[in-house]
Protein backbone atom coordinates (compact mmCIF):
# COMPACT_ATOMS: atom_id res chain seq x y z
CA UNK A 1 0.00 0.00 0.00
CA UNK A 2 1.50 3.19 -1.05
CA UNK A 3 1.11 5.62 1.74
CA UNK A 4 0.27 9.49 1.04
CA UNK A 5 2.64 12.24 1.36
CA UNK A 6 0.62 14.49 4.04
CA UNK A 7 2.72 13.26 6.73
CA UNK A 8 5.56 13.15 5.35
CA UNK A 9 5.48 16.67 4.26
CA UNK A 10 4.95 17.57 8.32
CA UNK A 11 8.45 15.63 8.77
CA UNK A 12 10.57 18.29 6.89
CA UNK A 13 10.94 20.36 10.12
CA UNK A 14 13.84 17.51 11.25
CA UNK A 15 15.40 17.35 8.40
CA UNK A 16 18.73 19.15 9.74
CA UNK A 17 19.41 19.56 13.22
CA UNK A 18 22.95 20.03 14.20
CA UNK A 19 25.06 17.29 15.85
CA UNK A 20 24.81 16.70 19.77
CA UNK A 21 27.83 18.84 21.43
CA UNK A 22 28.94 19.68 24.81
CA UNK A 23 26.19 22.67 25.20
CA UNK A 24 23.14 20.00 24.94
CA UNK A 25 20.96 18.44 22.03
CA UNK A 26 18.34 20.78 23.22
CA UNK A 27 20.36 23.86 23.08
CA UNK A 28 22.18 22.55 19.98
CA UNK A 29 18.27 22.72 18.32
CA UNK A 30 17.54 26.15 19.67
CA UNK A 31 20.63 27.23 18.31
CA UNK A 32 19.78 25.37 14.68
CA UNK A 33 16.12 27.28 14.71
CA UNK A 34 17.74 30.53 15.32
CA UNK A 35 20.65 30.75 12.66
CA UNK A 36 19.26 28.33 9.91
CA UNK A 37 17.51 30.03 7.21
CA UNK A 38 17.06 27.45 4.91
CA UNK A 39 18.07 23.42 3.78
CA UNK A 40 18.43 21.49 1.21
CA UNK A 41 19.23 17.60 1.26
CA UNK A 42 18.60 13.94 -0.77
CA UNK A 43 16.36 11.73 0.98
CA UNK A 44 16.06 7.81 1.01
CA UNK A 45 13.21 6.53 3.38
CA UNK A 46 11.92 3.13 4.57
CA UNK A 47 8.53 2.67 6.28
CA UNK A 48 7.65 -0.43 8.79
CA UNK A 49 4.81 -1.61 9.14
CA UNK A 50 3.44 -3.10 12.55
CA UNK A 51 3.01 -7.14 11.30
CA UNK A 52 6.56 -6.74 10.14
CA UNK A 53 5.81 -6.62 6.09
CA UNK A 54 8.93 -5.72 3.81
CA UNK A 55 9.68 -2.16 4.16
CA UNK A 56 8.55 0.10 1.03
CA UNK A 57 11.26 2.06 -0.10
CA UNK A 58 11.43 5.70 -1.19
CA UNK A 59 13.84 8.55 -2.11
CA UNK A 60 13.95 11.93 -3.01
CA UNK A 61 14.83 15.57 -2.53
CA UNK A 62 13.84 18.11 0.51
CA UNK A 63 14.18 21.84 0.76
CA UNK A 64 13.03 23.94 3.54
CA UNK A 65 13.34 28.02 3.81
CA UNK A 66 11.75 29.48 7.14
CA UNK A 67 9.07 30.58 7.66
CA UNK A 68 7.04 27.99 6.86
CA UNK A 69 8.18 26.90 3.29
CA UNK A 70 9.01 23.01 2.12
CA UNK A 71 9.07 21.39 -1.00
CA UNK A 72 9.13 17.53 -0.03
CA UNK A 73 9.27 15.39 -2.92
CA UNK A 74 9.12 11.82 -3.90
CA UNK A 75 11.02 10.66 -6.91
CA UNK A 76 11.10 6.75 -6.85
CA UNK A 77 8.87 4.40 -6.73
CA UNK A 78 6.22 6.74 -7.42
CA UNK A 79 6.04 10.16 -7.77
CA UNK A 80 4.66 12.45 -5.00
CA UNK A 81 4.84 15.98 -4.18
CA UNK A 82 4.77 18.13 -1.22
CA UNK A 83 4.31 22.31 -1.76
CA UNK A 84 3.86 24.27 1.41
CA UNK A 85 4.54 28.10 0.36
CA UNK A 86 4.24 29.72 3.70
CA UNK A 87 -0.21 30.24 3.44
CA UNK A 88 -0.70 26.53 2.07
CA UNK A 89 0.21 23.34 1.54
CA UNK A 90 -0.03 21.32 -1.68
CA UNK A 91 0.19 17.62 -1.82
CA UNK A 92 -0.03 16.16 -5.64
CA UNK A 93 -0.33 12.54 -6.25
CA UNK A 94 0.54 12.37 -10.44
CA UNK A 95 -1.20 8.43 -10.25
CA UNK A 96 -4.53 9.44 -8.84
CA UNK A 97 -4.46 12.85 -10.59
CA UNK A 98 -5.23 14.21 -7.51
CA UNK A 99 -4.20 17.54 -5.10
CA UNK A 100 -5.03 18.27 -1.52
CA UNK A 101 -4.68 21.69 -0.05
CA UNK A 102 -4.69 22.27 3.70
CA UNK A 103 -4.01 25.81 5.26
CA UNK A 104 -0.67 26.11 6.54
CA UNK A 105 -1.54 26.96 10.33
CA UNK A 106 -3.59 23.70 10.14
CA UNK A 107 -1.54 21.36 8.31
CA UNK A 108 1.96 22.54 11.16
CA UNK A 109 0.10 22.71 14.89
CA UNK A 110 1.81 20.27 16.74
CA UNK A 111 3.58 18.74 13.92
CA UNK A 112 7.12 17.64 13.27
CA UNK A 113 7.62 20.91 10.34
CA UNK A 114 6.59 23.32 13.67
CA UNK A 115 9.98 22.51 14.82
CA UNK A 116 11.84 23.73 11.81
CA UNK A 117 8.99 25.85 10.19
CA UNK A 118 7.20 27.69 13.02
CA UNK A 119 7.51 29.76 16.32
CA UNK A 120 11.17 28.66 17.78
CA UNK A 121 9.17 28.73 21.28
CA UNK A 122 9.48 24.30 20.96
CA UNK A 123 8.14 23.79 24.42
CA UNK A 124 5.05 25.50 23.76
CA UNK A 125 3.70 22.38 21.45
CA UNK A 126 6.71 19.61 22.09
CA UNK A 127 8.09 17.68 25.32
CA UNK A 128 12.00 17.47 24.23
CA UNK A 129 14.53 15.33 25.69
CA UNK A 130 17.86 13.93 25.12
CA UNK A 131 18.04 10.55 24.28
CA UNK A 132 21.20 9.14 24.21
CA UNK A 133 23.89 7.14 21.99
CA UNK A 134 22.38 4.18 20.12
CA UNK A 135 23.73 2.63 16.94
CA UNK A 136 26.67 4.63 16.33
CA UNK A 137 24.66 8.16 16.21
CA UNK A 138 23.68 10.56 19.06
CA UNK A 139 19.56 11.11 19.57
CA UNK A 140 17.28 13.77 20.32
CA UNK A 141 13.52 12.77 21.01
CA UNK A 142 10.82 14.99 20.31
CA UNK A 143 7.27 14.06 21.79
CA UNK A 144 4.15 16.14 20.89
CA UNK A 145 1.62 17.64 24.01
CA UNK A 146 -1.62 17.59 21.65
CA UNK A 147 -2.94 14.23 20.99
CA UNK A 148 -4.11 15.17 17.23
CA UNK A 149 -0.61 15.32 15.52
CA UNK A 150 -0.68 11.48 13.97
CA UNK A 151 2.71 10.73 15.19
CA UNK A 152 3.42 9.51 18.76
CA UNK A 153 7.39 10.98 19.12
CA UNK A 154 10.59 11.54 16.50
CA UNK A 155 13.46 10.45 17.27
CA UNK A 156 16.48 12.00 15.27
CA UNK A 157 20.42 10.29 15.33
CA UNK A 158 23.65 12.39 14.64
CA UNK A 159 26.65 11.80 13.27
CA UNK A 160 29.50 14.46 13.44
CA UNK A 161 28.07 17.44 12.50
CA UNK A 162 25.09 15.89 10.38
CA UNK A 163 22.01 14.80 10.43
CA UNK A 164 22.11 11.13 9.86
CA UNK A 165 18.66 9.37 10.55
CA UNK A 166 15.08 10.19 11.57
CA UNK A 167 12.91 8.20 13.17
CA UNK A 168 9.06 8.62 13.05
CA UNK A 169 6.74 6.68 15.19
CA UNK A 170 2.98 7.24 14.29
CA UNK A 171 -0.53 6.40 15.71
CA UNK A 172 -1.21 3.24 13.60
CA UNK A 173 2.18 1.25 14.93
CA UNK A 174 4.25 2.54 11.83
CA UNK A 175 7.68 3.76 11.87
CA UNK A 176 9.11 5.57 9.03
CA UNK A 177 13.16 6.00 8.79
CA UNK A 178 14.50 8.38 6.67
CA UNK A 179 18.04 8.76 5.92
CA UNK A 180 19.73 12.29 4.84
CA UNK A 181 22.52 13.22 2.54
CA UNK A 182 23.99 16.25 0.42
CA UNK A 183 22.87 18.35 2.72
CA UNK A 184 23.45 21.93 2.57
CA UNK A 185 22.59 24.33 5.19
CA UNK A 186 21.36 28.09 4.21
CA UNK A 187 21.42 27.64 0.03
CA UNK A 188 19.79 30.34 -2.13
CA UNK A 189 16.47 28.64 -2.83
CA UNK A 190 14.76 30.33 -5.94
CA UNK A 191 11.37 31.46 -5.21
CA UNK A 192 9.86 28.90 -7.38
CA UNK A 193 10.99 26.50 -5.17
CA UNK A 194 7.65 27.04 -3.04
CA UNK A 195 5.16 27.76 -5.82
CA UNK A 196 2.40 25.09 -6.71
CA UNK A 197 0.31 25.32 -9.74
CA UNK A 198 -2.49 22.63 -9.93
CA UNK A 199 -1.72 20.94 -13.15
CA UNK A 200 -4.56 20.94 -15.52
CA UNK A 201 -7.20 17.97 -14.95
CA UNK A 202 -6.40 17.31 -11.58
CA UNK A 203 -8.81 16.99 -8.65
CA UNK A 204 -8.50 19.56 -6.30
CA UNK A 205 -9.71 18.85 -2.24
CA UNK A 206 -9.75 20.97 0.83
CA UNK A 207 -9.24 24.54 1.80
Amino acid sequence: MKKTLSQFASLLALALLPALAQAGAIDQLHDFLKNTRSFKADFSQALLAKNGRKPQQSSGTVAVARPGKLRWEIAKPYPQLVVGDGERFWIHDPELQQVTVRKADKALGASPAALLSGSNDLERNFNLREAGDADGLAWVEATPKTGDSGFERVRLGFAGADLQAMELFDSFGQTTLVRFSRIERNPNLPAATFKFTPPAGADVIGE
